[in-house]
């Protein structure tokens, strides 16, 4: 685990600013600083900046659905238990006793009655409250005020189409606030049954040795890598094509970072209406809330990939659950979790309606597995190119020469005949997507550092 130092002290600060005006600048051009990438300074103020202020997904409703369910998480460096108390509500604890530090969960996921620290036996309930300590009387000579020696909990959690988010800022916008315009395409995503979506196993769990923002950044919006990285799908017959799949790709724009692509499925035939889910599944999707541009979009060009910044990102396509089968869609969470400088581990989910059978369900989850399991051919693609990025970012020579990422493709500008919500873009080039992404990035950097300084007058 990256031993976290204190954040950036003075020299370090004044480092980083003029690191943040460089960013500033170079995205103005279509330029990027490749120093953002791998850099220790850069990582430990991201944990505080950005990780303690915004709302970070931690799981999902039906990961724990029973009182004193719980499943262990992170929040940036964080190790945190998701649990379901007496009452129903969720509550995140930070996953360290109160007396001395010591981990009170040691277990990835279960159901508990209770915590007990393993060191000196401090005993929290299951909403993180203090419940005794061996020879209480003895050692306390019952003078310990237990409202103040609980589990931390995080201030604010909440959930969207059973999705759990948390904020470690008690003074955070609302969960629903936060992802502003982007709620759009997520109830047009998850909101397509009454019966919700449901989780089909554990999430996997793997170490890249590259940045979390490089993930977090191909899912907002790069398509221009499938007809190169992936070029293997198409060569082995696994998805003929797949050349092609960045010209059937559109921009949806939602701001502050959240964005989707978006792929214009029904060139490839009827069949690939709403993802390619059969006429059978589709028939029992309840379309009757949503508007009519969202209607549209879910039959013809719905959203694919996506990211909800800082690192919760999003896929269903359609892909052969084995080779040479037919089309399955599947729905893929992921989280680009943070590990050190350089380095993340990748959190997959894998989800389906929660009303189509176990076989339809398996079948789901074989597709998303083949594609972008820890071993699926697509991931294995990325996360090869991603380490280059990190490589370089650490490359002595880079940094000396001032290196700069290109980020200037030419676009038209968002269609002025759109009227959904956000920006629409008939083209997914241009990169204007990942640039949102960064602008949102410096923003909490330097938004982040501001309120620190603000706590200590």
């Amino acid at each position: 685990m990256y031993k976290f130092d204190s954040v950036a002290s003075g020299g370090e600060n004044e480092g980083l600013n003029k690191l943040f005006g460089r960013v500033e600048g170079a995205l103005e051009q279509g330029l990027l600083p490749v120093e953002v990438f791998c850099d220790d300074k850069v990582f430990r103020a991201e944990m505080d900046r950005i990780f303690t202020r915004n709302w970070v997904f931690v799981a999902h409703d039906s990961e724990i659905p029973t009182k004193g369910d719980f499943v262990q998480r992170r929040i940036g460096l964080d190790q945190v238990i998701v649990i379901r108390d007496e009452t129903g509500k969720v509550n995140v604890l930070l996953n360290h006793c109160s007396h001395r530090g010591s981990e009170v969960c040691h277990e990835d996921q279960g159901n508990a009655k209770h915590f007990k620290c393993p060191y000196h036996g401090w005993v929290y309930k299951i909403n993180g409250d203090f419940a005794g300590a061996p020879h209480f009387n003895d050692a306390y000579a019952g003078s310990l005020d237990a409202k103040k020696w609980g589990l931390r909990r995080a201030p604010k959690v909440e959930s969207y189409h059973g999705f759990i988010f948390a904020c470690l800022d008690e003074n955070a916008v609302s969960l629903k606030e936060y992802l502003g315009e982007a709620t759009w395409a997520l109830d047009a995503i998850f909101g397509l049954h009454p019966q919700g979506m449901k989780v089909m196993a554990p999430p996997e769990r793997f170490i890249v040795k590259a940045d979390w923002k490089s993930g977090a950044e191909n899912f907002c919006g790069d398509a221009y890598h499938v007809s190169t990285a992936h070029i293997a799908a198409e060569l082995s017959e696994f998805i003929p094509g797949i050349r092609e799949v960045s010209t059937i790709a559109r921009g949806y724009d939602f701001g502050n970072g959240n964005s989707f692509i978006g792929h214009e499925l029904t060139q490839w035939g009827p069949t690939f209406e709403m993802w390619a889910y059969p006429p059978e599944t589709r028939a029992q999707f309840d379309l009757s809330g949503f508007d009519p541009v969202q209607v549209d979009m879910i039959k013809n060009t719905p959203p694919t990939i996506g990211t909800i910044f800082p690192n919760f990102s999003y896929l269903r396509f359609p892909q052969p659950a084995t080779p040479g089968g037919k089309p399955v869609p599947f729905t893929n969470i992921r989280m680009w979790q943070p590990v050190s400088p350089g380095v993340m581990e990748m959190w997959t989910w894998e989800f389906e309606y929660a009303f189509l059978s176990d076989e339809d369900r398996k079948e789901a989850y074989l597709a998303g597995q083949f594609g972008f399991g820890s071993g699926g051919i697509f991931e294995m693609d990325d996360t090869a190119v991603w380490e280059g990025i990190a490589k370089m970012a650490a490359s002595p020579w880079s940094r000396r020469a001032g290196a700069m990422l290109n980020y200037q493709q030419k676009r038209g500008g968002p269609d002025p005949e759109w009227k959904g919500p956000g920006q629409f873009h008939k083209s997914i080039y241009g990169e204007y997507l990942q640039q949102g992404f960064w602008r949102r990035w410096l923003r909490e950097m330097r938004e982040g550092d501001a309120a620190r300084e603000g706590s200590k007058q």
